[in-house]
């Protein structure tokens, strides 16, 4: 046959010879009878290496039905044909790439053969085959992705192996730019990732590491924002390793690309908040998930506030977004279906190769704020990953103020529920991002933090209503929004913040009791303590709770005597020199009369000696209760403290300050005989005889009353003040007792 062959050839005889192979194909190669194929096989092989270099010009009738005989049933046919194909191949070198497609499709498919002849039969070939690609510089990449990316997802292990080889190679041939089409592997690649063979994985691995150390080289060149959805959702996988080499694509791509990420930050935040939490077996994990955190966070810049939103940045295709497609999930098959129905799910926008104009990067900051909302809501997330949380919010906040406000009415209520929280840390992060909202600029509004005066003025998003009580005229509410902040550091949701943070003491007197004092520590370390007492006093006001109103007060009054946090302020209180300082005693002054004995703490803070003096003849028409009792005997032992030493030394000057020892002695003439009775008549019988104390100096007027008929304040009003919200106090008293008797009748009944 060989000798026929040549014979045609020196001829130029190419219909003999076309004949011949027909003979060889048809009547022996696809012939029914297992021998027969054997000798068309072997006659296809001699023929081609007849031929020599002019095998190109049939290689088509050479190779085809060699390519069917691979589907043989008999495995010695199969391995007759990859060694048929092998001489082929051989003599032909670079004429079979246009057939490559082919000649792949079904190298493939032996890979996975059961038989191990077969299979050693087709790594020659592989191998081969692999070197004339090398050589080449011919090779059609294009016409190849399509059946590389339909490969890719073969679940077979050998077959896997075979495309993993193949990557490797291609990329290596430095003729051949596999880059530009990573996107339409890369899916594939993560999925062969976590295949149960180490060698695999090993494999697969190598190949990605690869291809990043060429992204690494080339940036300019890289389809980073087709890529991003495939890492966010591999990003999620249950695979450590997959995970771990998605995470750590995601870091270099955010570096990397830098604000070409942006529109697929809430997919990333998706990914990568859940690991800020992982423990100590996902160290890696967790370490890289916080460099993409940190690094995606500096994205954000404060010309994202001024974008317009409205205007569409990129082009999304309409097939992805479909309603239809989202409503489908059931119909999903192939790992390629998967990737482009989970893309769907995320929302995420999808950049296809169609120019090379720069596009405009647009913060979506909705998708982003979504994100962050229902990681910051649900129970089960780590207390790193809400940290994490509450660093972005703040950082909005920061970046884009003027857009993040449109989102603070519907976060303010899970800001409010994050102070409850198990952790300290959080609850800071928490208490900073609310004082940033309540100071921002971009929060104030037109309406201030009172009432329009205009009939017709709408509610705005932020307006602040103060809940007046049943019975009480409008103008009162005016009056006490007259006593509220109104600095410029505040906005219009300061005011908002005080009142649900007093509705949230109100409602969970847990957290009031628990960690109600560190957070308005906190607060006023955070924001202006003045405007802070000013504001809560004016509320507690108007609040109708009077058990609530009474405690809060006591929990306010012992933050202002003992915080470090509020020397400042105390020393404002102190002297009361100016005007605001002044009005500030009279508003908490009206709120504190909701608590006898903080009312004449803080008379005695000020320096109102007199006046508590007149408070405590008060005493004696109120109902004297256990509780009433303790909270004299701990304000007995505030005057102990260093608070009050200014207080303990004006005891010296007798003449001048009668009333504070008139004070002093009606409290021990309200406490029983006990310690703390004891501590006060011990620190009573110290106090000099004024006699003794007399000096040259002693014509010199008492400073504190100057200071006290310089202040102008109408004590008699304040006094008679107090009267009326003690008295409110014992009705609510008496009617809660009264209730209680009822229901004791109930229950015996």
């Amino acid at each position: 046959l060989p000798r026929l062959v040549r014979e045609f050839v020196a001829q130029n005889n190419t219909s003999q010879i076309k004949h011949v192979i027909q003979i060889l194909s048809q009547e022996f190669a696809l012939s029914q009878h297992p021998h027969s194929r054997k000798g068309g096989l072997i006659g296809l092989a001699a023929c081609s290496i007849a031929l020599g270099k002019d095998s190109g010009l049939y290689l088509k009738e050479l190779i085809e039905p060699v390519l069917t005989c691979f589907n043989d049933a008999d495995s010695r046919l199969r391995y007759y044909a990859c060694e048929a194909l092998y001489n082929i191949v051989k003599v032909a070198r670079g004429s079979v790439l246009p057939h490559f497609n082919v000649l792949f499709d079904g190298l493939s498919k032996l890979a996975a053969d059961p038989d191990p002849n077969v299979k050693s039969g087709s790594e020659l070939l592989d191998r081969l085959l692999k070197d004339i690609v090398t050589e080449s510089n011919q090779f059609d990449l294009v016409g190849f992705i399509p059946l590389l990316r339909e490969r890719i997802y073969s679940n077979n292990q050998y077959a896997r192996q075979f495309i993993i080889s193949w990557i490797l190679v291609l990329e290596s041939v430095p003729d051949i730019n596999l880059l530009d089409y990573l996107p339409e592997i890369l899916d594939g690649l993560f999925q062969i990732l976590g295949d149960n063979s180490k060698e695999i994985r090993k494999m697969c691995e190598v190949a990605l590491g690869e291809f990043l150390k060429e992204i690494k080289k080339n940036p300019s060149s890289v389809k980073f924002a087709e890529m991003a959805n495939i890492l966010v959702i591999h990003c999620q996988a249950a695979d450590e390793l997959i995970q771990l080499t998605a995470m750590c694509w995601m870091r270099e791509f955010i570096q990397l690309a830098g604000r070409v990420m942006l529109p697929y930050s809430s997919g990333i935040l998706t990914a990568v908040l859940p690991c800020l939490s992982y423990d100590d077996r996902k160290k890696n994990i967790k370490e890289v998930a916080n460099v993409c955190n940190q690094s995606l966070m500096k994205l954000v810049i404060p010309e994202d506030d001024e974008m317009d939103e409205a205007k569409p940045s990129m082009t999304i295709p309409a097939e992805p977004t479909s309603e239809e497609s989202l409503s489908k999930p059931e119909a999903v098959t192939t790992g390629e279906s998967q990737l482009v129905w989970a893309i769907r799910v995320l929302k995420q926008p999808l950049f296809f190769p169609c120019s090379c104009e720069r596009i405009q990067v647009t913060l979506n900051l909705d998708g982003i704020v979504q994100v962050l909302d229902y990681h910051l809501s649900d129970t089960s997330i780590g207390m790193m990953t809400r940290i994490a949380v509450l660093k972005w919010l703040y950082h909005l906040y920061i970046k884009t103020p003027r857009k993040m406000f449109r989102h603070t009415d519907s976060l303010f209520p899970i800001l409010l529920r994050t102070l409850s929280d198990e952790s300290d840390e959080v609850i800071l992060k928490d208490l900073e991002l609310l004082a940033e909202i309540a100071s921002s600029p971009a929060g104030q509004t037109e309406e201030g933090h009172g009432p329009s005066d205009g009939s017709d003025a709408r509610p705005g998003p932020v307006e602040l209503h103060v809940p007046a009580r049943a019975g009480q005229p409008s103008s009162s509410s005016t009056k006490g929004l007259e006593c509220s902040p109104s600095t410029p550091t505040m906005n219009s949701y300061f005011y908002k913040f005080m009142i649900n943070l007093l509705k949230r003491f109100s409602s969970e007197r847990k957290l009031l009791e628990t960690r109600g004092a560190f957070i308005i520590r906190q607060l006023c370390l955070l924001l202006n303590a003045e405007n802070i007492f000013h504001s809560m006093a004016d509320i507690l006001l108007r609040e109708e709770d009077l058990k609530f109103a009474s405690t809060m007060v006591h929990t306010l009054n012992t933050i202002l005597l003992t915080s470090s946090e509020l020397f400042q302020l105390r020393n404002q209180l102190k002297d009361l020199k100016t005007p605001e300082s002044r009005n500030l005693f009279c508003c908490l002054y009206r709120s504190w009369c909701h608590n006898p004995v903080t009312t004449v703490s803080l008379c005695f803070l000020t320096q109102n000696y007199k006046h508590a003096y007149d408070l405590i003849q008060k005493f004696g028409d109120l109902e004297v209760t256990v509780d009433f009792l303790t909270e004299v005997d701990k304000l007995v032992q505030l005057i102990e403290c260093p608070i009050f030493t200014y207080l303990r030394l004006q005891l010296l000057d007798v003449k001048n300050n009668p009333y504070l020892i008139k004070a002093l002695y009606g409290l021990l003439m309200l406490l029983p005989q006990s310690s703390a009775f004891q501590l006060l008549s011990h620190r009573l019988q110290c106090v000099p005889n004024p006699e003794l104390m007399q000096t040259a100096d002693n014509t010199k007027p008492s400073t504190s009353f100057k200071r006290t008929a310089a202040s102008n304040i109408d004590y008699t009003e304040l006094l008679q003040h107090f009267e009326k919200v003690q008295n409110k106090h014992l009705e609510a008293r008496h009617q809660r007792a009264g209730q209680a008797e009822q229901l004791d009748r109930r229950v015996v009944l």
